[in-house]
């Protein structure tokens, strides 16, 4: 009995003083990884935050393009057939929208469906104007009625689009 007693007094403290260690290489094992998660997401941060801010220039770039006031003094041709413009108008947005497609990764979600609406809306601002106009004028023909198309609309979703984006940087930076 007295052995089992001797026993239990070594034990219990050892145990004790075992736990306690235990807590203790927990903690900082805890710490130092905490630290290292910080440090890992920080320099992921410095990575991905030029790619993100990119991305926005590209795509404000995309919807300045396509914005009909350059897009029309851009592509325009005097002796061009209407409905050719046409096409050569959506072929346009069509490229540029698929060049920069995989841009939508780095963009939050709203950002891509406003860009995504305001393509939308040229391509359909477009095709109004062309079927307002008739397949028998010019390109100049076109692109007036676009311009009175824009005139119309009590929205301009490029400048909307434009400052949604510009508000969306500034919150990143």
């Amino acid at each position: 009995m007295e052995y089992l007693s001797d026993l239990i007094k070594i034990l219990v403290p050892a145990a004790l003083v075992l736990y306690a260690m235990f807590l203790v290489v927990k903690s900082f094992l805890q710490k130092t990884f905490e630290q290292q998660l910080i440090a890992n997401k920080s320099k992921n941060d410095q990575t991905v935050l030029p790619l993100r801010l990119q991305a926005y220039e590209r795509m404000t770039l995309f919807v300045e393009r396509i914005s009909p006031n350059n897009m029309l003094l851009r592509l325009s041709d005097p002796d061009m057939p209407a409905p050719v413009f046409q096409q050569q108008l959506l072929k346009e947005i069509r490229d540029e929208f698929h060049h920069n497609l995989s841009q939508q990764i780095y963009l939050s979600d709203e950002a891509w469906d406003r860009i995504r609406g305001t393509m939308n809306e040229v391509i359909s601002l477009i095709q109004e104007a062309s079927v307002q106009i008739g397949p028998d004028k010019n390109s100049i023909d076109l692109s007036e009625a676009i311009f009175k198309l824009m005139m119309q609309r009590e929205q301009d979703v490029i400048s909307q689009t434009l400052k949604f984006l510009k508000h969306e940087v500034r919150q990143i930076m």
